[in-house]
């Protein structure tokens, strides 16, 4: 038995090195041919986590039926973009009564709105994924920077197993059955950080992203209580923890991509840039049409998609937003 890492982008690396320094043998899944090659001639992931060496537990190949097969643990590490084609390729081998699978992508189907472990389970039938999710820059879980995460899925007993694979010194992990406000805090919150990535490129100050912030998280709330979650999930690592990680981070491609944006860049000049997946652009669709779809006000999202669309300029949303009509905080916070 062996576990397999699907995905070798920062974080699906830095997860699998944790593992095979854990004593585990670990099957890392690599989609570029010369990718590949380099790993195994330097065990190092030069592209992405330059310097840190990599576990000799550690077997690279671009074989799905050698990685997924057998495995105790199935962690897909890919794009969110890439979970459709993923699922499918794992479901030709995966047996949900033997093995787990962990999901770690963060993301919504650009085409359906849904989340990660809905498109796993309309692939693999019977299969009870486990979402791995939280306030965790792969850069500093692989020199072992103190991180808190969380292991959620509607199992317990599933969460718990993953809890128990993954705890380190410096990895600690918290178990949670919400895994739709899990995922979707994952998700939501990466529209937020594009936006305080805008609004550092317009020179803005902190009390407007503080701003922005915290009536982000009411929006993300208000959407995910719609969809089923637990309110109080947002108030934790994967809700408020990951955005203001992912909102004041360098780490953050997302706030990369929107610094560029507020310096003027279109989103997609500003995607080409930072030369990785940027998950707010089609999470900011997926939300403005799931609130859209469910009647739910997110006044930041709908902007945020029309910034996107090139239908309204920054200055010109920022202005709007700001000239809203007066209300009570309190006020729907939760519908």
């Amino acid at each position: 038995m062996h576990i397999a890492v699907i995905g070798a982008g920062s974080w699906g690396t830095a997860l699998a090195n944790l593992l095979g320094e854990k004593g585990y043998n670990v099957r890392l899944w690599v989609f570029e041919k010369s990718e590949l090659e380099k790993m195994i001639n330097t065990y190092e992931n030069t592209l992405l986590l330059p310097g840190i060496k990599l576990s000799r537990n550690i077997v690279f190949s671009s074989d799905m039926e050698f990685c997924v097969k057998d495995a105790e643990c199935v962690v897909s590490a890919v794009p969110s973009k890439a979970v459709k084609e993923t699922a499918k390729k794992i479901a030709d081998y995966f047996d949900f009564k033997t093995q787990t699978l962990v999901s770690v992508s963060k993301g919504l189907d650009a085409d359906t709105n849904e989340r990660i472990s809905e498109i796993f389970r309309r692939y693999i039938k019977d299969v009870m994924p486990v979402a791995l999710s939280g306030p965790s820059h792969a850069e500093e879980v692989a020199v072992k920077l103190p991180t808190t995460i969380v292991a959620a899925s509607e199992d317990i007993k599933k969460a718990e197993y993953v809890q128990d694979l993954f705890m380190t010194d410096y990895l600690r992990v918290y178990t949670n059955d919400d895994i739709i406000g899990v995922e979707l805090g994952g998700a939501l919150k990466n529209i937020i950080a594009l936006c305080a990535g805008i609004l550092d490129g317009m020179g803005m100050g902190d009390n407007t992203k503080a701003a922005l912030m915290t009536r982000g998280m009411t929006e993300i709330t208000r959407l995910g209580i719609c969809l089923g979650a637990k309110p109080q999930t947002f108030y934790g690592l994967t809700g408020m923890g990951d955005l203001i990680v992912t909102c004041t981070s360098r780490h953050s491609r997302n706030h990369r991509a929107g610094i560029l944006m507020g310096q003027g860049l279109s989103a997609d000049e500003a995607m080409k840039q930072v030369k990785m997946v940027v998950e707010g652009v089609p999470a900011a669709y997926a939300a403005y049409e799931l609130a859209k779809k469910n009647g739910i006000d997110m006044p930041i999202v709908n902007a945020t998609y029309a910034i996107l669309k090139g239908e309204k300029k920054v200055n010109e949303c920022l202005y709007e937003l700001m000239k809203r009509p007066k209300k009570n905080e309190n006020e729907h916070l939760y519908k």
